[in-house]
């Protein structure tokens, strides 16, 4: 862990008050279209009409919501060219781009286990009692 005071609040993994920076980490990332925008934004600068067809399912209201949480977090740069139509660009910037090697490994890791993870929700679904509520 680092030397942050906050570091020590969160030392037992069973453990994650408030102010745990790994929490707060897990509640910044845990979003399904945060996480795509970022991998969307692999190979370069791309338009919000292009990101909106990357992520397939994603309404306009919640692509800008969701590029504006990750440009004021540090993870894209946004470029407006000042031009008639307007023109805007979206960059994964230094941090953004940690980011995504990172969520690389986590994606590998589903898919060297996704056989595992369908095998277990077909063992529970087979296992349930039908009509049975939990």
């Amino acid at each position: 862990m680092g030397t942050a005071k906050n570091d020590t609040l969160c030392m037992p993994a069973i453990q994650f008050p408030r102010d745990c920076p790994s929490r707060q980490l897990i509640e910044l990332l845990a979003d399904k279209w945060k996480l795509l925008l970022v991998h969307c934004l692999a190979d370069g600068e791309r338009r919000n009409g292009e990101l909106k067809r990357a992520a397939e399912g994603i309404s306009q209201k919640m692509l800008t919501q969701t590029l504006r949480a990750l440009e004021r977090d540090g993870f894209v740069s946004r470029r407006d060219y000042g031009e008639v139509p307007p023109r805007v660009g979206y960059t994964l910037t230094q941090l953004g781009e940690s980011l995504r090697k990172e969520l690389l490994r986590l994606s590998d890791w589903g898919l060297r286990h996704f056989d595992e993870i369908a095998k277990a929700r077909s063992d529970f679904i087979r296992s349930e009692p039908l009509g049975t509520p939990r």
